[in-house]
């Protein structure tokens, strides 16, 4: 755990440190803000509420992250020009995909794949004129990446996402090799939208440490991908659709729930968040999807009842401690209605299909503002000083 000096006055033997933290500012951000008394997330001032009952595109939304405003018809299609530009990869980088074992996790795939970007930009510069159609070209890198890694881990032939009419489109069209249905798009365009950016969850922070060293934005998305990857933050959603798996039917949830919530004392996964403090917004929306789309999958039909009827359990017994459903609850249903398996961490992969756009908007606004060598100091708490004793006089 990292532990960062908060607080240190003249004559105290003590020093407070902020476990994981929890209270520290790292970045002044335009980005992202959260209510999570009220349940309020926003994007640049705009409600996410807001932006998906509006009908928004993921372009939209990826555009007002890097250049701070909504885009005109115009901006739209530049941006989304050097989005396509990042479609084609590079062989090198889908050799390394392909040659990676079958089973292995799909986003330590991904980052291997961008660690390998990083090893070709040997001249990479941060340059304000050009920053935000690199990160354009990394989103765009970024979906035609996950479209691979899912298509190597099903054992299918490599594949790119081409030209259409959206990102979505284009990603989904490559990942299964067929015209997806419009609400197929809309879900995954709602999905997209909904993860791409939470202000500074653990993945930003390890890009934000990363790039404050001026290394490369594809180097920041390495290190993110590296954070993300772990349980306690990407992989939440299939947390929660194996504890519903577990589950098996709707007639055994309030007894697994007694067994293992009641007097286990196991952890109800996808209930609670270290922000919100009431039910998280992105979660009611998800919700909306996942009731939509689960007429599409038998499986994913059987584990919704048990998902709404579980919650029910988990809101009567945490509700009161201000513990609710996050958004992880309900988006691991949503995919599983739209054709992705719960295997290899794939459900991890989409989330960081929609984060890089978060991630690199964060350290392009870090080094445009901030441009400060992220290096927090600890608290030592070992021996005093000691007298170094030879090796012969041990």
């Amino acid at each position: 755990m990292l532990y960062v000096v908060i607080k240190m006055q003249k004559g105290e033997n003590r020093e407070e440190v902020d476990k994981g933290l929890e209270n520290a500012e790292i970045e002044w951000t335009r980005l992202t803000t959260i209510d999570g008394e009220k349940g309020i997330l926003l994007y640049g001032g705009y409600s996410v509420d807001d932006i998906i009952n509006s009908g928004a595109s993921v372009e939209e939304i990826q555009y007002l992250f890097l250049y701070g405003e909504l885009p005109s018809k115009h901006d739209l299609e530049t941006f989304k020009q050097n989005i396509e530009r990042g479609y084609k990869l590079p062989d090198y980088v889908v050799d390394i995909i392909r040659k990676l074992p079958r089973q292995s996790d799909a986003v330590a795939m991904q980052m291997a794949a961008f660690a390998s970007i990083a090893a070709a930009e040997t001249g990479f510069k941060w340059n304000k004129e050009t920053d935000r159609e690199v990160a354009a070209n990394a989103i765009g890198k970024m979906s035609a990446i996950t479209v691979n890694v899912y298509r190597h881990i099903m054992g299918l032939p490599p594949a790119m996402p081409e030209h259409s009419d959206s990102f979505v489109r284009s990603f989904l069209k490559a990942t299964f090799g067929k015209e997806p249905s419009k609400e197929e798009v809309d879900a995954m365009n709602t999905a997209l939208i909904l993860y791409t950016d939470h202000e500074v969850p653990a993945s930003t922070t390890a890009g934000l440490v990363t790039v404050s060293t001026l290394s490369d934005i594809y180097s920041g998305v390495t290190s993110a991908l590296s954070a993300l990857k772990g349980p306690l933050h990407g992989g939440a959603a299939e947390a929660s659709i194996a504890q519903f798996k577990e589950i098996g039917s709707e007639s055994n949830v309030e007894n697994w729930f007694n067994e293992n919530i009641v007097s286990g004392k196991k952890r109800l996964m996808g209930f609670g968040h270290r922000v919100y403090k009431t039910y998280d917004p992105r979660a009611k929306i998800f919700k909306r999807y996942a009731e939509k789309l689960v007429k599409n999958s038998k499986e994913a039909g059987n584990l919704f009842k048990i998902a709404t009827k579980l919650e029910e359990l988990g809101i009567n017994k945490y509700g009161t401690k201000k513990i609710y459903p996050n958004t992880d609850y309900f988006s691991g249903i949503v995919y599983l209605s739209m054709g992705f398996p719960l295997q290899n961490n794939i459900y991890t992969a989409l989330f960081a299909l929609s984060r890089v756009t978060g991630w690199t908007a964060h350290f392009i606004e870090y080094d445009e503002e901030e441009e400060r060598l992220i290096r927090p100091r600890a608290v030592y708490v070992g021996k005093g000083i000691r007298e170094f004793v030879r090796m012969d006089k041990r």
